[in-house]
């Protein structure tokens, strides 16, 4: 459920990018992980982290990622409406 709520009015926080900047909560973080992969983590309105990502090769696969989890959990919503 906390997904569902948060991923549909999270923004998207690329921290791969110079210069970037925090965004409030919720938000999904994309980042580069040791291994040089990208990936994404959901933060509630809490700041607490309640969806990470798999490691994608590619940063465009990394936001299709963040797309899909947007788009099924408003699809979610809409149905328990």
């Amino acid at each position: 459920m906390s997904v569902k709520k948060n991923a549909f009015i999270a923004n998207v926080e690329d921290q791969t990018v110079e210069g970037w900047k925090n965004l409030p909560n919720p938000v999904f973080e994309v980042y580069k992980d040791k291994k040089g992969e990208f990936r994404f983590r959901l933060r509630a309105k809490n700041g607490e982290p309640i969806l990470a990502s798999e490691g994608y090769t590619a940063k465009a696969s990394c936001l299709n990622g963040v797309d899909s989890v947007r788009k099924n959990a408003d699809s979610s919503v809409e149905k328990e409406a």
